[in-house]
């Protein structure tokens, strides 16, 4: 099974680039294995709806505008984001997603497992750090993808 852990965000508007971090946090904290694909989608949204084609898995990390509180954890599947259940957008990158998974299946692609994990931000300001809550929601974030993988058998181990 090929894993694909997808981090979107925008590292110069504070929270706004969870995802990103989300990923540097998992590659400094846990060994993954070789099926499992940590990748740092950033802003580009539609350009890379192929890697959405070449995993079985895919777990995306964002944030959502979502009722809540700053660090507020969402878990949706692929049938919340093609019916538009999912809250409204809150960024440029976030155009794609919808559209990449459409896109996929016009070409026939396989549809991969999908969960997307948002969490409500508390800041869209310039900057390059995250504020308290989202530092803080890295690892519970990580919790929660580690009991998602298990799930499908595949095992992301802390580092000592």
């Amino acid at each position: 099974m090929q894993v694909l852990i997808y981090g979107a965000g925008n590292l110069i508007l504070s929270d706004e680039g969870f995802g990103v971090h989300f990923v540097r946090h998992l590659e400094k904290h846990y060994q993954v294995p070789e099926n499992v694909e940590l990748y740092d989608g950033g802003t580009l949204g539609i350009m890379v709806h192929f890697k959405f084609e070449e995993a079985d898995k895919v777990i995306l990390v964002d944030v959502v505008q979502a009722k809540g509180e700053p660090g507020d954890i969402f878990r949706y599947e692929r049938e919340d984001i093609m019916l538009k259940n999912i809250p409204v957008k809150m960024s440029p990158h976030q155009i794609g997603l919808q559209e990449m998974l459409l896109i996929s299946e016009m070409r026939d692609a396989p549809k991969p497992d999908l969960t997307f994990f948002g969490i409500v931000a508390k800041s869209l300001d310039p900057g390059d750090q995250l504020t308290p809550p989202l530092q803080a929601g890295l690892e519970k974030v990580a919790a929660l993808v580690v009991e998602e993988l298990a799930k499908v058998g595949v095992e992301l181990k802390k580092k000592d």
